[in-house]
């Protein structure tokens, strides 16, 4: 194997969780908190904190509204989340690629 860079892979997008977000956001656009809930099959405080890692880290917006009264939080990739997301994915074939 050639001498792989391990740094290039982002921390912030390689946790399970925070994947599975922006894989689901990638294809869906705009996914709402409990879809991504549900999906995901995890906890409303764990979703949540990871969402908000992402969103620190710029790669997701959220927006809050209400929905017949009721709050309605949304997710959507940022153009840098998109961006990210693709680059990660390049970082992850050349591993894989390199591996076989």
């Amino acid at each position: 194997m050639s001498a792989f860079d391990i740094g290039k892979i982002d921390d912030v997008i390689h946790g399970r969780l925070r994947l599975g977000v922006m894989a689901y956001l990638a294809d869906a656009e705009v996914a709402d908190f409990t879809e991504l809930k549900n999906a995901l099959e995890v906890t409303q405080g764990n979703l949540s904190v990871q969402l908000r890692k992402l969103e620190e880290a710029g790669y997701i917006r959220i927006e809050k509204t209400f929905l017949n009264r009721k709050p309605l939080t949304r997710a959507r990739l940022t153009p840098a989340g998109r961006k990210a997301f693709k680059d990660y994915l390049d970082v992850i074939a050349k591993l894989v690629g390199e591996s076989r």
